[in-house]
C-alpha cells in the first residue's frame, strides 16, 4: 500500500521548507508537521529520485482542465447571413402534431400501448390526408404487435427510395421534443412533397421503438424496418432522420459538445446538427449545404466514426449497419435540452419558429437530391 508522508527537511533539501517523499508504511506525525505542510513555501516529491510526480499530477489536472474547455462551443460569431423568410403557417402545423402526441395523447411506449397506438393511428390518418398511400408494416416482440407506418410517393418506375423518417415512441415522458417533433417534421414534408414532381421515389416512414428497453436492439423498429425493406426489394438510397428538432436557444453557452469538438463550433444552440459516419459524408454535406442555401437557419455537420458514444443513439444507426448511407438532423438532444427524456419535454419548450425553419430548408434539400443524378 502506498503512503504520503510529510518529513522534516534539510536546508538542502528544499531551502526552508518540508519534502513530501513515498513511503510504504505510516510514520507518526506530529500536528506541527501537518499544519506546517499546508504552508509549504517549497514541495519537493522524491520517487526513486528522479521522477516528479507532483508536476505530474498538475500536469493531470491542468490536462482535465483544457479538455472540459473543449466541450463548449468557441465559435462565438459564426458567418452566417440569416434571410427574412414566414415561416408561421409552418409553424403552426408542426405545433399542431406536437401538441397532439405529446399533451392529447402523451407517453407512447411498451407499457402505455394504447397510447402507442392511437400516435399510429394519428400518423396514419396524416399520410392519407396528404394523399399518400399507407402500409403498417408489423411485427411481433414481447408478447405485443408493434408496427411502423409506411407511406410511399413513387415517381418512377425502380423500387429504389429515398427514405425519410422519424420515431414516434416516447421514453416514459411526453416526448415533444424526442421525437414528436421529428413526427411533425416528417408528415410535413409528406403533405409538401407529395405535390411537387421529383424524379426519385421517397418513402416517409414512422419508426416504432426507438427508445428503451428496444433501444439498438433487433427489436428497434427502424431495424425491423431495414431488415423488412430488404425481404421486400426495395432499395434505399440513402435515409433522412429526423431526430429531436424543436429545441433552440439563443443564451450563450448553451451548447454543449464531446471533449475536443467544441472549438470547432458554434457557443450557442440556435443551429440545427446534421450528423454522419464516413460512408454518409457526401449525403450530411448535401443536406447541410442545402439548408444553409435557404439562409433561414445555420446548420452544421459532424462526421465522425459510428462507434463515438452519442453519435449513433438513434435510427439513422440501423441503415449504417447495413452499409447504407444516413443522415440525423438532430438539435443535439441531451447536450443543448435539459428536458431529455423528463417529464418536463413539453410542448411549451419548443421553438416552433427555428423548427419550421429546418423543415422547410430541409424540403428543398430533399428536392434538389431528388432531382439530381
Amino acid at each position: 500500500m502506498l503512503f504520503v508522508e510529510f518529513c522534516d527537511a534539510g536546508q538542502g533539501e528544499c531551502g526552508d521548507g518540508w519534502a513530501v517523499r513515498r513511503c510504504f508504511m505510516p510514520r507518526a506525525r506530529s500536528r506541527g508537521s501537518i499544519r506546517s505542510s499546508l504552508i509549504l513555501p517549497c514541495v519537493f516529491l522524491e520517487i526513486g529520485g528522479d521522477v516528479l510526480f507532483l508536476k505530474r499530477v498538475l500536469a493531470f489536472f491542468v490536462f482535465i482542465c483544457i479538455l472540459s474547455l473543449t466541450g463548449v462551443g468557441w465559435n462565438f460569431f459564426p458567418r452566417f447571413q440569416k434571410k427574412s423568410f414566414d415561416v408561421t403557417p409552418t409553424a403552426h402545423d408542426l405545433r399542431t402534431t406536437v401538441r397532439y402526441l405529446s399533451e392529447d395523447i402523451g407517453i407512447r411506449n411498451l407499457a402505455h400501448p394504447e397510447s402507442l397506438e392511437k400516435a399510429a393511428v394519428y400518423i396514419e390518418q396524416s399520410l392519407k390526408r396528404a394523399g399518400l398511400p399507407v402500409e403498417s408494416w408489423e411485427y411481433k416482440v414481447r408478447g405485443q404487435t408493434f408496427r411502423n407506418i409506411v407511406s410511399r410517393y413513387k415517381n418512377n418506375d425502380s423500387d429504389e427510395y429515398i427514405v425519410i423518417g422519424a420515431h414516434y415512441d416516447s421514453c416514459y415522458n411526453p416526448g415533444a421534443d424526442d421525437n414528436a417533433s421529428g413526427i411533425a417534421g416528417v408528415l410535413w414534408l409528406a403533405k409538401e412533397l407529395r405535390h411537387i414532381p421529383l424524379k426519385a421515389n421517397l418513402l416517409f416512414v414512422a419508426f416504432t421503438n426507438e427508445e428503451p428497453p428496444f433501444f439498438q436492439t433487433r427489436a428497434m423498429g427502424s431495424r425491423v424496418f431495414v431488415d423488412e425493406a430488404g425481404k421486400k426489394k426495395i432499395g434505399i438510397r440513402y435515409a433522412i432522420i429526423l431526430e429531436m428538432i424543436g429545441f433552440y436557444d439563443d443564451k450563450w453557452f448553451s451548447q454543449k459538445y464531446f471533449p475536443l469538438i467544441g472549438p470547432f463550433y458554434p457557443n450557442r444552440a440556435n443551429f440545427i446538427t446534421v450528423i454522419g459516419n464516413y460512408r454518409s459524408r457526401k449525403l450530411a454535406a448535401l443536406v447541410k449545404n442545402g439548408i444553409n442555401k435557404e439562409g433561414i437557419i445555420l446548420a452544421q455537420a459532424l462526421v465522425a466514426p459510428e462507434n463515438i458514444p452519442g453519435i449513433n443513439f438513434s435510427d439513422h444507426a440501423s441503415f449504417w449497419l447495413k452499409g447504407i448511407p444516413a443522415a440525423m438532423i438532430t438539435d443535439t438532444a441531451y447536450l443543448r435540452n435539459a428536458n431529455y427524456h423528463q417529464l418536463t419535454d413539453t410542448v411549451n419548450t419548443i421553438n416552433f419558429q427555428s423548427m419550421a425553419a429546418v423543415v422547410e430548408s430541409v424540403k428543398n434539400s430533399i428536392i434538389h437530391s431528388a432531382n439530381s443524378n
